[in-house]
């Protein structure tokens, strides 16, 4: 499963992202392998730092799009040459040989995916949430798990829905589970607490637990952003 295999194109979205970028494409690199990984597309929205400058010098291909985590990721997709599409944040690491697991789960015929996700942090409280991304249900769905996707499914399921603002992973994600079955791989990806530690574990948590709750009871992508923009980044 070599020469023959799908080749994946990972897409990265970033704004001002100029402390991580760098060491997350040599990352990649590191723990991948050229006969499953064809490119990394670097999306940025507009960033005002180093970004675009340090995803280049690591071999990353930019693209430039207006601001916005939706569109960035379907600009992606379409500048995409590879057979499988690999959504990923920029501070979320995957495991060693990752491209290897996606191919040889698209081999056996699954067409979405993700893995399961670890924090980069002791807290027994993020450690019990991120227990439940091994369950394979929309509810424990997140852009942070990381996201792949057969090119193919990627443009039936007409990709993400720019509305989103926020919450964009989440919708998507709820799409696909109706479009065909999701598959969880059994390696985890480790992501950071960054976010968590900055705004507060329980309360940062509870806000989201909040926009699952209000999308839920039909809340729109103009409400779930309005509720973020009060809770989360006022």
């Amino acid at each position: 499963m070599k020469s023959s295999s799908p080749k994946i194109s990972i897409i990265i979205p970033v704004l001002n992202e100029e402390t991580c970028i760098g060491n997350t494409l040599k990352y990649l690199w590191k723990n991948s392998n050229g006969d499953y990984l064809h490119e990394i597309l670097v999306v940025d929205g507009g960033s005002s730092d180093r970004t675009v400058e340090i995803a280049k010098k690591e071999g990353a291909k930019v693209i430039t799009t207006s601001k916005g985590r939706a569109k960035q990721l379907n600009a992606g997709a379409r500048n995409a040459q590879g057979d499988i599409l690999y959504f990923l944040h920029v501070d979320t690491l995957p495991p060693k040989n990752f491209d290897q697991s996606v191919v040889r789960a698209v081999a056996k015929g699954d067409q979405a995916g993700c893995f399961q996700m670890k924090f980069d942090s002791d807290s027994r409280f993020l450690g019990f949430f991120a227990w439940f991304t091994r369950v394979n249900i929309k509810l424990c769905r997140g852009g942070d798990q990381s996201l792949f996707i057969t090119k193919e499914l990627f443009k039936r399921s007409r990709g993400f829905n720019e509305q989103y603002v926020v919450y964009e992973d989440n919708e998507f994600i709820g799409r696909l589970y109706e479009l065909a079955p999701f598959r969880i791989l059994p390696r985890h990806v480790k992501t950071s607490a960054r976010r968590y530690e900055e705004r507060g574990e329980v309360a940062l948590q509870y806000h989201f637990g909040m926009i699952h709750l209000k999308n839920y009871l039909g809340a729109g992508p103009e409400q779930l952003l309005d509720y973020y923009r009060r809770k989360i980044i006022s």
